[in-house]
């Protein structure tokens, strides 16, 4: 009672796409205007075009196109009539006819009730790895050759059955391809002589089911035009396996959106073939150097599927105006271009002058901003040129004209002049011994090169001098002055307001190098700022400093307050390391670790692969004429100058060239000790069988040095007293014969005064050993522990020096009354222990700190043996000291020490 009396017409049913397409070929007008009884409803007809647009057989404005004109001849599914005439591009129309035809039949396949396993079996035999569609043509190839060699109708169709293949089916099969063949030689479509390959029948499918592509998703299923989801049905040979990309003969929906008949394709093959579909998408253009062109990375989708995520393409001919600009900004303005014409190198070299003043003024605003430079070359190039290849043939032919039509002058490219940028005040290199070491300035904070950067041959690593390079260069040091006055503690800081007259007072008073106040600010230029400057010995800046504060405030500013302050890393001068082939080795702003690291490695290649006469071995006797204290000798292009000196090997000597006059005068007096040895060593085997009560002395030492070093440090300890002593080290053979003779003299008196004097040494420190093992507090003994290992340690004979040698029994003598004492002025030794320790840390922290530099302070050094009488004033005053000494005496004499 509720069914229809009558069916809906077919215009109504099925797709109108074949319909439009043959009103359309037929000149009927819009499909919309026909006066059709029972009129399609507006989707329909829209449908209809969705799907000849996908097939290319209209245009977006609904116009025929010439393939459409050929599918309308073709009585088939728009779709199939499309895989037709693609087959025919494809040189596949074989197969596809049989493709198209089995279509549009029912699937041959069938799988009787109780016996699908069996059905499933011998399906199997028609599986294709990749494509139900290649299984069509197994069928196919069965069914034909069964034709070819069919006994009866009957034997035919029992061996289709036993393949679980329908006869009536592959027979309508049969008889549409026959059909289809027909129609397609009409419109010239010639079967191809040989088999098609896979990509060739799947270029050709993918023509009629462009809609019907997918791309397997992470949760499984596949995603699919306009955002649709369906996964493979059951029955494929795909089910299983799965493949990234895919198209489908159908899409049906059974509980799930199922794809029917799949395949595996390549998305470079949907990109083809869909061209006319795809949409395009560029992103990141930017210029390249090496192609010198712009390009942009190009994604290619179609319907909301990503074919193509990221393909490299020419953007020039995507958006010329655009390409124009960015090859405008890059190449000529930013410099990315690989050219030697001469426009650019002049630019190149101009902006980098500018960009150079800008580094060392530390000012972002001499050069232009690139617009101004962008504008220059925008109003000069024609509007097509979008890459390197057509500049230069424009350029070519617009320079015979114009000479300097690209060329840039200052005036284009700076906002000011700046004139306070000067080669005295910004020098381009700074003297290292008799070499000129290049200055690179650089205006970036956070860099690790921001600042000023001197780059030196490792060989001249040692010859730099560090106070020097603390006064930066003198366009920078007023900015350095003005940091550490801001460091000072507040009370000493509000008496140098206002702060920039109170540094440009310091600059123009300041010792040698004396850097000059900045042009324009009242202030004359110091002289000696120009060609001294960075020459000869330097003070530190801030012992410079504390000398002007303490002469015009009357205030102390101690090392340590100025090693607390922190500087901004480009007020520290950056050292770069480099090899004889000008490559990086360190850098850093830490001189000191830079020479503890490669200050060896230096010291070995000063000389190497130089011929001087200053490099002998195995000397016994002077015999090598006079050795200089300096020399000066070529490395390469480059003038150096060297210290020979002797060194002591043991059983000979050796001349060798230094690189600093340190290193080779501390080398020398033990070369020249152990030549005179060499010449007096009957006198020093005499001596060594004869050192007075040698063995009770070596009983007292043995927890120290064992008897043989006992008597080889003592021996070194009287040749360096008789041999040398206060004398000048001989330089000629002359001066070395009269030095062996007065050695021979005094060797005597000096060997019984030294073995006195280690003899005193040991009887005080044997007679310490029992109160030391006495109870005390921990303070104590630490703080006596490390008196002793300072003063009594292997080889300390010849390693301490004669003046304070001598004074040792004393010291050792202040322990003993220390220890007698400390009971009854437990709280006074503890106050004053406290003090003790507290400057003791001080000089250990220094020496450490000289140690990494390479620092020699003699002032250091006296230092240290003024705290061993400071110990003897405070804990044994009736022991006496060869000078007054106290805290404040040793708090004036540490403001002298090298910070």
């Amino acid at each position: 009672m509720s069914r229809p009396r009558f069916a809906d017409p077919e215009i109504l049913r099925t797709s109108l796409a074949g319909t439009i397409l043959r009103m359309a070929a037929l000149g009927l007008g819009d499909v919309a205007d026909f006066p059709f009884i029972e009129p399609p409803s507006s989707r329909a007809i829209a449908d209809g075009y969705v799907l000849l647009q996908e097939l290319n057989a209209v245009d977006e404005a609904r116009q025929l196109t010439p393939i459409g004109a050929k599918l309308a001849k073709l009585t088939l599914d728009p779709k199939l009539a499309r895989m037709l005439l693609a087959a025919h591009d494809q040189h596949c129309v074989s197969e596809m006819l049989v493709i198209a035809s089995a279509l549009s039949v029912q699937d041959p396949r069938i799988r009787p009730m109780g016996a699908e396993g069996a059905a499933d079996v011998k399906h199997k035999y028609f599986v294709a790895e990749h494509s139900d569609f290649m299984g069509l043509l197994k069928i196919w190839a069965f069914y034909v050759e069964s034709l070819q060699h069919k006994k009866s109708n009957r034997k035919l169709i029992e061996e289709c059955h036993s393949h679980f293949l329908s006869y009536l089916r592959l027979r309508e099969w049969h008889d549409l391809n026959g059909q289809l063949a027909a129609q397609a030689n009409e419109l010239g479509l010639r079967l191809n002589p040989s088999p098609a390959t896979y990509e060739q029948i799947h270029r050709a499918l993918l023509a009629g089911l462009i809609a019907n592509i997918g791309v397997k998703a992470d949760e499984g299923h596949y995603q699919g035009a306009r955002e649709i989801k369906f996964h493979i049905h059951p029955g494929s040979s795909l089910f299983k396996k799965g493949t990234k990309w895919l198209m489908a003969a159908e899409l049906t929906e059974t509980g799930k959106l199922y794809a029917r008949n799949v395949a595996k394709i390549e998305p470079e093959w949907v990109e083809q073939v869909g061209a006319h579909l795809i949409k395009r998408h560029y992103f990141d253009p930017h210029w390249e150097k090496s192609a010198a062109q712009v390009v942009a990375f190009e994604r290619t989708t179609l319907y909301g599927l990503t074919l193509t995520p990221r393909r490299r393409v020419h953007f020039g001919a995507i958006d010329p105006k655009q390409a124009r600009e960015i090859f405008i900004r890059s190449a000529l303005v930013a410099g990315q271009f690989e050219s030697k014409a001469k426009f650019f190198l002049h630019n190149q070299a101009l902006v980098e002058e500018i960009r150079e003043l800008e580094h060392k003024s530390r000012r972002p605003d001499v050069l232009v901003d690139e617009e101004r430079m962008f504008a220059f070359f925008d109003a000069r190039m024609p509007a097509d040129i979008v890459n390197g290849h057509g500049f230069e043939k424009w350029r070519r032919e617009a320079e015979h004209k114009n000479p300097q039509l690209l060329c840039m002058q200052r005036d284009d490219l700076m906002r000011h002049g700046a004139e306070e940028v000067t080669e005295v005040l910004f020098p381009d290199t700074l003297q290292v011994d008799d070499t000129a070491c290049p200055l690179t300035y650089r205006f970036e904070p956070g860099h690790p090169l921001d600042g000023v950067t001197l780059t030196l041959p490792l060989h001249l690593l040692n010859r730099v001098n560090e106070a020097r390079c603390a006064w930066l260069v003198p366009g920078m040091v007023r900015d350095k002055v003005a940091a550490l006055m801001k460091g000072l503690p507040k009370g000493i800081r509000n008496r140098t307001v206002p702060v920039q007259e109170f540094v440009t007072g310091f600059l123009s008073a300041s010792p040698s190098p004396r850097p000059s106040p900045l042009k324009g600010e009242g202030v004359t230029p110091s002289p000696l700022v120009g060609e001294g400057w960075g020459e000869g010995e330097s003070l530190a800046i801030t012992t410079a400093l504390s000398t002007f504060i303490r002469n015009k405030l009357k205030e102390t500013v101690a090392p340590e307050v100025w090693e607390k302050i922190e500087l901004p890393a480009h007020l520290h001068m950056n050292y770069c390391v480099v090899d004889d082939a000008g490559q990086e080795l360190a850098q850093g702003r830490n001189l000191a670790e830079l020479k503890q690291k490669l200050g060896q490695a230096a010291q070995m290649t000063f000389a190497q692969g130089t011929a001087t006469p200053f490099d002998r071995e195995g000397i016994t006797q002077w015999d090598f004429g006079d050795l200089p204290e300096k020399v000066s000798f070529n490395r390469g292009s480059q003038t150096l100058t060297g210290y020979p000196a002797l060194v002591d090997e043991g059983e000979n000597v050796s001349i060798h060239l230094f690189d600093t006059a340190q290193a080779a005068n501390e080398s020398m007096r033990g070369g020249v000790r152990r030549l005179l040895m060499l010449a007096l060593k009957e006198q020093i085997k005499q001596l060594e069988k004869n050192i007075p009560n040698f063995n009770q002395l070596a009983l007292q030492a043995r927890n120290i040095m064992a008897p043989d070093a006992l008597k080889a440090d003592l021996l070194i300890a009287i040749a360096d007293r008789a041999f040398i002593g206060e004398d000048v080290l001989p330089r000629d053979e002359k001066a070395f014969i009269k030095q062996r003779d007065r050695a021979r003299t005094r060797l005597p008196a000096v060997a019984q005064g030294a073995t006195r004097i280690a003899t005193d040494i040991f009887t005080e420190y044997h007679a310490l050993q029992g109160p030391l093992t006495q109870k005390m507090s921990h303070p104590l003994q630490t703080d006596l522990q490390t008196q002793l290992t300072h003063l009594i340690y292997p080889h300390f004979l010849s390693q301490t020096p004669w003046e304070h040698l001598q004074h040792i029994p004393r010291y050792l003598k202040a322990i003993q009354r220390r220890l007698e004492k400390r009971l009854g002025n437990a709280e006074r030794d503890g106050k004053h222990m406290a003090s003790v320790r507290e400057l003791w840390q001080q000089y250990e922290a220094r020496v450490e700190k000289h140690r990494k530099a390479g620092i020699q302070d003699e002032k250091l050094t006296a230092f240290r043996w003024m705290l061993e009488e400071l110990r003897v004033s405070l804990f044994a005053q009736e022991l006496k000291t060869p000078y007054p000494v106290s805290y404040k005496r040793l708090a004036k004499a540490w403001e002298e020490v090298a910070p």
